[in-house]
């Protein structure tokens, strides 16, 4: 089951061009989405985390690259509720205005 949701994630293929080896597309999945939401990767990753730690495999680098760091729209100055303002006239007509 493990290789098959390996396999998924390192092919980066659809569901549904799962090798028949694996069993069923659907099955994978739903065992996939069913470890994820009752937190058994989770606690998978933190007891791996926690391994490599203890065993001095673990170093961590952590590196930021300013072109794939994107601020949020809001962040650029866009308006953040409603519409902008309909645009006033710069000048006042000389028209009397109609009753």
């Amino acid at each position: 089951m493990i290789e098959a949701i390996a396999w998924k994630y390192r092919t980066g293929s659809p569901w549904e061009d799962m090798p028949s080896e694996s069993g069923s597309w659907k099955g994978v999945y739903t065992r996939l989405r069913k470890w994820a939401l009752d937190g058994a990767w989770e606690r998978v990753f933190t007891a791996l985390l926690a391994q490599a730690d203890a065993d001095g495999d673990l170093g961590w680098v952590v590196a930021v690259d300013s072109t794939v760091v994107r601020a949020h729209q809001h962040a650029a100055g866009a308006r953040k509720k409603g519409l902008w303002p309909a645009s006033q006239k710069t000048m006042p007509s000389a028209v009397p205005v109609a009753d």
